[in-house]
């Protein structure tokens, strides 16, 4: 059993993909790749006659990459500017150069005001020329549920059960009353609590809403989470503060 359940941790975090920091050193914030990489794909992919593959993320620069101000999940990414790298396929409707600009533009803003991620830097290489047929084809395999996703099919955030309102403690309630936070999921493993304290230290897992800023919501989160385990210490003292945001998803409808 124990074994199972350690395969099952293993296999959703790889889903997951990297833990990349989201704003900076300061912010103790981070998102798995597989939320933020969906969320720029689809920015991508607004664009006409454009449609975006493979997408992942990592540091630009891992050397100069600071330490964050807070404990970081376990095998995040420190703190520093992201390079995006991206194949793209475009339609012969403008030439190359000009789809690779436009894309390029549309990622930057998309990661700056969606997401608030700090991107220094847009590796993209072009793969394909389509025709109309071709770009027409490939949105009905998407709208039949077809994917591009370059992360496993498995279990991911997505799959694992969260903490609501109706069986959540005084942090677990004072988290999900941030605008913007969908539910709490243990995402790092099938052992793991979506709100963790020890040692003066909570990590906060998530799943928000794609509606709202991610950075902002993950601020919100941290600001809501200290108030919260201050007043229950003893000594009143406020904890250090970490969210990981493990998806990006609506929330049901009531």
């Amino acid at each position: 059993m124990a074994g199972d359940q350690l395969v099952t941790a293993v296999r959703r975090q790889l889903g997951l993909g990297r833990l990349l920091p989201l704003g900076g050193p300061a912010d103790g914030a981070w998102i798995a790749e597989r939320a933020a990489a969906g969320v720029l794909r689809e920015a991508g992919d607004a664009l006409p006659g454009l449609r975006v593959g493979t997408l992942r993320l990592s540091l630009a620069d891992t050397v100069a990459a600071p330490d964050p101000a807070v404990p970081a999940p376990p095998s995040a990414l420190p703190p520093g500017p992201l390079l995006i790298e991206a194949d793209f396929a475009a339609t012969a409707g403008r030439p190359v150069p000009a789809s690779a600009g436009l894309l390029r533009e549309a990622l930057l803003t998309c990661a700056a005001e969606r997401l608030g991620l700090e991107v220094s830097a847009v590796d993209l290489r072009a793969t394909e020329l389509l025709d109309e047929r071709d770009l027409d084809a490939g949105e009905a395999e998407e709208d039949g549920g077809g994917g591009r996703d370059a992360f496993p099919d498995v279990p991911g955030a997505e799959g694992a059960e969260g903490a609501t309102a109706d069986d959540a403690g005084p942090l677990e309630t004072a988290v999900l009353r941030v605008p913007g936070v969908v539910r709490l999921v243990p995402a790092l493993g099938a052992l793991s609590r979506p709100v963790r304290e020890e040692d003066g230290h909570v990590l906060v897992q998530l799943a928000a809403a794609p509606d709202r800023r991610t950075l902002d919501v993950a601020r919100a989160v941290r600001a809501a989470a200290e108030e919260a385990a201050g007043g229950q210490a003893a000594n009143g003292e406020r904890p250090t503060v970490a969210v990981l945001v493990a998806a990006l998803e609506p929330a049901a409808a009531s």
